[in-house]
């Protein structure tokens, strides 16, 4: 069962290494689209999910992507392709350093959910590697990348582990990008702090919002704020 349905959109994903996972729709989710981006990038955008949850949520006439991985880029390709959203979505085949190299434009948002697995393991599969092991994108490279292309007033929104997020507004920090919104989500109200959604500005926020968000309840229990954050996306929310 490759094909996944949302309620606007579907995703063809059996040729990407990383499948749909919570973290990707949650981001796509929360991301704020206040400053009603005229341009977002979504770095390392797997199946696509993310930058057509953007699509769906904004008014956004440039909406491109970046993945490295050939199979995922075909595949995101034809999921955008496939979309209601086609005319405005664009995807680059490419790695992050070749497409700050010439950077042609500056983007009002900027979203990534990142490959987070620093351990040493590697799995045989060199494609689902790449996408899951920080080697492929050092948050250091994410960063500089979002300091060269994020606009002005633009927004730049990452979810990553929860035990990350210190040292991830400490390297955000020496680019002058300061947290707008923070968000950290739990799986259960009793499970530890699991992600954390970070959205930063080139402007410091001095009483930038933080707050938890708890999934589910039970099994399958969905919180009312996480139904709320994703309805528009879910069949059965």
């Amino acid at each position: 069962m490759s094909k996944f349905q949302f309620k606007q959109f579907s995703i063809e994903q059996d040729r990407c290494a990383m499948k749909i996972g919570t973290d990707g729709v949650l981001l796509g989710a929360w991301a704020p689209i206040e400053n009603n981006p005229f341009s977002i990038l979504d770095i390392g955008t797997g199946t696509g999910i993310i930058a057509l949850m953007l699509a769906q949520r904004s008014h956004a006439e440039q909406i491109d992507a970046l993945e490295i991985d050939e199979e995922a880029y075909e595949q995101a390709t034809d999921n955008f392709e496939n979309s209601p959203w086609n005319d405005r979505m664009f995807c680059f085949h490419a790695g992050l350093d070749e497409f700050v190299d010439e950077p042609e434009d500056e983007y009002d948002l900027i979203v990534s959910n990142p490959p987070f697995y620093q351990e040493d393991y590697k799995s045989n599969n060199e494609q689902r590697d790449l996408a899951r092991f920080q080697d492929a994108m050092p948050f250091e490279d994410l960063v500089e990348a979002a300091d060269l292309l994020l606009s002005e007033n633009g927004t730049f929104c990452v979810i990553i582990p929860f035990k990350e997020e210190e040292k991830f507004l400490e390297l955000a920090n020496e680019y002058e990008l300061y947290p707008l919104k923070i968000t950290r989500i739990k799986g259960t109200p009793t499970t530890e702090i699991k992600r954390s959604l970070l959205a930063f500005s080139r402007n410091k926020t001095p009483d930038f919002n933080t707050d938890e968000l708890v999934i589910e309840t039970a099994r399958h229990q969905y919180t009312p704020e996480y139904i709320e954050l994703t309805k528009d996306f879910y069949l059965k929310m």
